[in-house]
């Protein structure tokens, strides 16, 4: 048997592709992850998946109980002040437990630029390695800059600025050069870095052979597209409302975007081609990862999406030492002319590019405000337009249950004084079916009181016409069959 290995952020962009490749590969492995419930849905029932949060250090050491190597994937996506201390507990915590279990090596993934050059949150991450090699345990850490492949933050980026832009305001980012690499090749290098000797700690900076600027991959994707896009320079454009302007134009919203701005302000490009020596690994250029990014982008269905990490919406909120009220319920059923699997159908598409079923126009002035109020808007879409797996991203929406033609529930992620779910349920009801749409709202004080009932009229309205186009879907798609 292969030695365990344990991995971090199986329900990020890179874990959970990792994940996949270490299966493949039949790679003894163990999953740790703060909702187990939410990643097993989604995994092979062998793959051994243990309750534990980075900042709760029991659980981190009885995660790591009998591994041999172990893949720190986690950051913190918060932007509140104390995200720093955050990263930092979380990396003495594990490296703590690592030194216990006698762990052989922990495999880091990190960005490229020296540490003057940074932005706060990828400093933070240069921080952590550096607390993860105090442990004594030897470290591999690969620093790249951009990574593409479908789905990637920053291939979303791309991909939605030049598919709706036909004239673009290009700020100075756009001329700052990078070495991006492409997912594939990045999951090749984790995977390498299991076999490698090592006696202590290395650092690896990995890219691809070409050295070019977001204008340049834009024009890129651009040309592999067919899209003819015009690109105005322009020398000043503020990193805030740049971000702003990626909120409003890509899936990114305002938090997610300044991020991603704060790191591309420096160039990132390899100095150091070390990883070409160590590893078997020869990356492919950026013409040929976006073609294969686009192959998955014509598939209609990319295999992660950096929303579907479990932290794109920002930390989980805590509400230890919150009391809710109790719990508002608004529930209403339909009968349609249909059995449950075309009933379900309509209900499992719902979101994305097939919409709401009734006043998309109000669905996307709710999400305009949540943008506002630093939320995550409408922008995210979904996965796939047909299939749903729980954890997945449905617009302003996650998936925490999902049972097959009989029952979705989606939790609220945006900007709310208090928590909120909608639930459909569908039964067999003689010659037909009964849909049951339930929308549920757990209050903070007055301020989510307000909320609800202030809102139940405009509610009232919308949830009534949805119920009603889902059914009148449903009928549709039974007249086909």
């Amino acid at each position: 048997m292969k030695p365990l290995i344990l991995l971090t952020g199986a329900t990020g962009y890179i874990g959970s592709r990792l994940l996949k490749l270490l299966e493949s590969e039949n790679h003894s492995f163990r999953c740790i992850a703060r909702r187990p419930e939410l990643l097993r849905k989604r995994i092979g029932s062998q793959i051994e998946v243990v309750p534990g949060d980075l900042l709760d250090r029991e659980s981190i050491e009885r995660a790591m109980h009998g591994v041999r190597a172990a893949y720190y994937l986690v950051h913190s996506m918060d932007s509140s002040h104390d995200f720093e201390e955050t990263d930092r507990q979380a990396a003495e915590n594990f490296g703590y437990a690592a030194r216990v279990w006698k762990v052989k090596r922990i495999i880091y993934l990190g960005g490229l630029g020296s540490s003057s050059e940074l932005s706060p949150h990828l400093r933070s991450r240069q921080q952590v390695v550096e607390i993860l090699r105090q442990s004594g345990i030897p470290v591999i850490e690969f620093r790249a800059s951009i990574i593409l492949g479908s789905g990637s933050l920053s291939f979303e980026m791309i991909r939605a600025l030049v598919e709706r832009l036909p004239v673009m305001i290009t700020p100075r980012w756009a001329n700052i050069l990078v070495q991006p690499i492409s997912i594939e090749d990045v999951l090749q290098y984790l995977i390498h870095a299991l076999d490698t000797d090592i006696s202590r700690s290395f650092i690896y900076e990995i890219g691809g052979p070409d050295r070019v600027s977001y204008g340049e991959l834009m024009r890129e994707y651009a040309r592999q597209r067919g899209l003819r896009r015009i690109m105005i320079s322009v020398p000043v454009y503020p990193p805030r409302l740049s971000s702003f302007w990626l909120g409003l134009v890509t899936p990114l919203y305002a938090r997610i975007g300044r991020k991603l701005l704060d790191s591309i302000r420096h160039p990132t490009i390899v100095q150091d081609d070390e990883a070409s020596r160590k590893f078997p690994v020869r990356p492919v250029g950026v013409r040929e990862a976006i073609a294969h990014a686009l192959q998955n982008e014509e598939r209609k269905y990319a295999e992660t999406h950096w929303a579907d990490a479990l932290s794109s919406a920002g930390p989980a909120p805590r509400w230890g030492g919150v009391r809710f009220g109790n719990r508002l319920i608004d529930s209403r059923r339909i009968h349609v002319a249909a059995p449950p699997v075309a009933a379900f159908t309509p209900i499992r598409r719902i979101g994305g590019s097939t919409g709401w079923y009734y006043s998309n126009w109000l669905w996307t002035l709710r999400g305009w405000i949540d943008l506002l109020l630093g939320g995550v808007s409408m922008r995210r879409g979904r996965r796939d337009s047909e299939w749903l797996r729980v954890g997945d991203i449905v617009d302003c929406w996650r998936v925490e249950a999902l049972e097959s033609e009989q029952r979705l529930r989606l939790a609220a992620e945006m900007k709310l004084p208090g928590r909120s779910w909608l639930e459909f349920e569908v039964t067999e009801d003689g010659n037909g079916s009964v849909i049951q749409q339930t929308a549920m709202f757990d209050p903070i004080g007055l301020q989510g009181l307000l909320y609800w009932y202030s809102a139940y009229p405009l509610h009232h309205f919308i949830f009534a016409g949805m119920l009603r186009g889902i059914a009148r879907a449903a009928q549709g798609t039974a007249r086909k069959r």
